[in-house]
């Protein structure tokens, strides 16, 4: 049974840091916006526009569930994750954390939070500070934070990640260069685990590995998850990826959140266009079959983030798109429990 599948209706109610239980929210964003100023000249420098990165997306993730962000390229997903990191301070909106909003808070008051949320980057070739042993990066985070004072306990506990992530112990005393993609990224596993955390946010921590590699990094995230009560926003762009590892899937358009529903749900019943068509696009591993289906394509180019379409930011591309498509901004709503989208037409 799904995390989702256990909740009553109406969802769960919101928990303290000290009471919150699986199922519980852990974090709400709450019409989150991120715009970047874009400046002109040298010495008198204004602003002449502004890319809207993140344009009011709103979702939940409850203590123990996988919410898998999808999208394109540039429509917003990392900029999420950065945000929800407090690594950009976003232009409006809340993100709650155990009932505190992070943006609230100034660098002081966020570095024991820090401990409960953690990352694991995309590339795990410059993630890893290559003038470091393997073993010296993954112990790092307990020195600064303190947890492991002692040297021979922090030892300990670094051989403990290395065996929990798949490691050779052997390999604490490599260096970055000496080891491959796939033994990299479990270093960085390892590291966003020494601290601990309940979040760990993973910005595409797969797409740099090779497919076989992929599987096993999805199945250790798996066995953590399930071992450890970890809470995961799983952000990707490979949806075959997501579907084996993730609960729910929201799906985001140029800086907007276009659908959200459980995975299977979203799979098996797409209602917004730009989902159909993500879907569509994954190849189906049959040579027969995908030589005899009928793919859709996409008309047109994704549209500027400086200068977004008015209405809908999806409608001069859609199929489906009507007049009034282009002068109102859909509501973003629930059609059916736990399935929500930003269209007018389904």
């Amino acid at each position: 049974m799904s995390v989702q599948q256990a909740l009553p209706p109406g969802g769960p109610p919101r928990g303290s840091a000290e009471t919150i239980q699986k199922g519980d929210v852990l974090l709400d964003v709450r019409d989150l916006k991120m715009y970047f100023p874009v400046t002109e000249g040298i010495v008198f420098r204004r602003t002449v526009a502004v890319v809207k990165a993140v344009d009011g997306i709103s979702f939940q993730i409850r203590k123990g569930e996988t919410l898998g962000l999808v999208g394109e390229s540039g429509c917003g997903k990392t900029t999420t994750g950065r945000c929800i990191l407090q690594l950009e301070r976003p232009t409006s909106g809340e993100i709650i954390f155990e009932g505190q909003n992070l943006n609230d808070l100034d660098a002081r008051a966020l570095r024991p939070l820090r401990r409960k949320i953690q990352v694991i980057f995309q590339d795990p070739y410059s993630s890893l500070n290559p003038r470091m042993k393997t073993g010296d990066i993954v112990a790092e985070p307990m020195y600064v934070h303190g947890i492991e004072p002692d040297a021979k306990a922090r030892e300990r506990r670094v051989e403990e990640l290395f065996s929990v992530c798949g490691l050779s112990v052997k390999m604490i005393d490599r260096y970055p260069h000496e080891m491959s993609g796939g033994q990299r990224q479990r270093v960085g596993i390892a590291r966003a685990l020494s601290l601990n955390p309940e979040f760990i946010i993973c910005d595409e921590a797969v797409s740099a590995l090779d497919v076989s590699i992929q599987a096993q990094v999805i199945n250790l995230l798996e066995d953590l998850r399930e071992e450890f009560g970890l809470t995961y926003l799983f952000i990707a762009h490979d949806l075959s990826v997501v579907r084996h590892l993730c609960h729910r899937v929201a799906v985001m358009y140029l800086g907007k959140m276009v659908e959200l529903a459980d995975c299977d749900e979203l799979y098996d019943n797409p209602l917004h266009p730009y989902t159909r068509a993500l879907l569509a696009a994954v190849p189906v591993p049959d040579p027969a079959i995908e030589a005899k289906r009928e793919h859709q394509t996409v008309k047109g180019e994704v549209p500027s983030p400086m200068n977004p379409p008015s209405g809908c930011v999806f409608h001069p591309r859609c199929p489906l798109a009507v007049e009034s498509c282009g002068r109102k901004i859909p509501e973003f709503r629930e059609v059916k429990p736990g399935h929500w989208v930003a269209c007018t037409e389904t």
